[in-house]
């Protein structure tokens, strides 16, 4: 890799890492960052065709002590875990552990209670369940107990009938992933261990699901979040139905992110959160990680034993919900499949219908891009108020596709 270390005009700050020749127009963008956006510390990382391209990374670790960002920090990356939880999910189906329209309940009997005997595995990993929001009040306490989990989450009620529409399954699709994989997988793995053994340890990824005890807490980028009333002040750059959903606390949506209960979305950076297994919000790691399994993905998941039938339903149009694509969570049209994002009209990644991914709250983005080769990977620890397209990310991902002329 060359490194390209040309001075900015302002202050440079502190930035490390570097790129291969001709993308040093990221690494003018992430420097901006930090000149120009308010950046605190952040990595972006991004692969073409296999191959590393970019790996950056810089500011503070934590804001308090002002300790840099080194290359082997790891940080939060809120929903864009879910990505990672699909990752290990791709696999599985890969391995013929389950067919995405087998009913949930052929794996799992105990979850037909309530009416979702017809529930298939593609439903539920397209948020179209109508089990985003937990009747039972969630703590630290019952995640980290497997079993009764289960036991709860099987006796859950749908919100609507499912495959009617779909709505965010903001900590719950996880969840309900896990639970599924421990019933398919021989070696009866929760999601956080078979990622670990199937997805990050062969591509040297350096990411959890589920942080170990061992590893050092002077590695991990403190969050420097915001409180949920903040939001009122930028409905400018979040959906405003959104916003005015989430503050009331009947609808849906306040039902869906009010579980569990958190003084802000950083909560789920102290160490009671960190050590649990949270599929779709809790992932930590390097970026790098995350973006080294999306740079297989891209050209084809042959590193992973990604099948073709596989990748076929990775890269496959979505199949929208009998009433439409509008999210009955988010309040906006969403796209998803296996578990992943898709690109909408109001969220477009990618160069083609093929692209599939996840965004992460304050900013984060990861996805996979077949039609061009790339994979990516940005995370800040200072959270934006952008529900996808938070600018600092945005002009990097847009400098990787002038850089390869896609």
């Amino acid at each position: 890799m060359i490194h390209l270390m040309r001075p900015s005009r302002v202050s440079s700050p502190h930035v490390g890492g570097g790129v291969d020749a001709g993308f040093g127009a990221v690494r003018d963008e992430f420097v901006r960052n930090f000149t120009e956006r308010r950046e605190i510390g952040a990595a972006c990382a991004v692969y073409v065709g296999g191959r590393k391209v970019v790996d950056l990374w810089g500011g503070v670790r934590d804001v308090t002590s002002g300790e840099p960002w080194q290359r082997d920090t790891m940080v939060l990356v809120f929903s864009t875990t879910k990505g990672m939880a699909a990752s290990a999910m791709a696999v599985a189906h890969s391995g013929g552990l389950f067919q995405l329209d087998d009913p949930v309940a052929k794996h799992w009997p105990e979850f037909a209670q309530n009416g979702k005997a017809e529930v298939t595995i593609r439903q539920l990993l397209s948020h179209q369940a109508g089990l985003c929001a937990p009747d039972v009040q969630l703590t630290p306490q019952l995640l980290a107990d497997a079993d009764v989990l289960g036991d709860l989450l099987a006796r859950q009620k749908v919100r609507w009938d499912p495959g009617e529409r779909h709505g965010y399954h903001y900590l719950t699709l996880g969840l309900y992933e896990s639970q599924l994989l421990r019933r398919v997988d021989p070696g009866r793995r929760p999601l956080g261990l078979y990622f670990q053994g199937e997805v990050a340890q062969p591509l040297g990824a350096d990411f959890y699901i589920g942080l170990p005890a061992d590893v050092d807490p002077q590695r991990i980028a403190r969050i420097k979040a915001f409180r949920p009333i903040q939001m009122m002040l930028h409905m400018n750059t979040m959906p405003a139905r959104l916003v005015l959903n989430y503050l009331r606390p009947r609808s849906l949506t306040n039902q869906t992110f009010g579980n569990p209960k958190l003084k802000s979305p950083g909560d789920f950076d102290l160490p009671v959160y960190r050590s649990l297994e949270l599929p779709a919000a809790g992932g930590i790691g390097e970026v790098r990680g995350v973006a080294a399994i999306y740079g297989d993905f891209a050209v084809g998941g042959a590193r992973l034993g990604i099948s073709p039938e596989t990748m076929a339903e990775l890269e496959a149009p979505p199949r929208t919900p009998r009433d439409g694509a509008r999210d009955v969570v988010l309040g906006v049209e969403t796209h998803y499949s296996f578990g992943f994002m898709k690109s909408s009209p109001d969220f477009r990644f990618g160069t083609g219908g093929r692209s599939f991914g996840t965004m992460g709250a304050g900013g984060s983005f990861g996805f996979a891009d077949p039609d061009a080769g790339v994979g990516f990977c940005y995370a800040p620890n200072r959270m934006g108020f952008h529900l996808w397209d938070d600018p600092r990310e945005l002009v990097l991902r847009d400098a990787v596709y002038r850089t390869i002329g896609a």
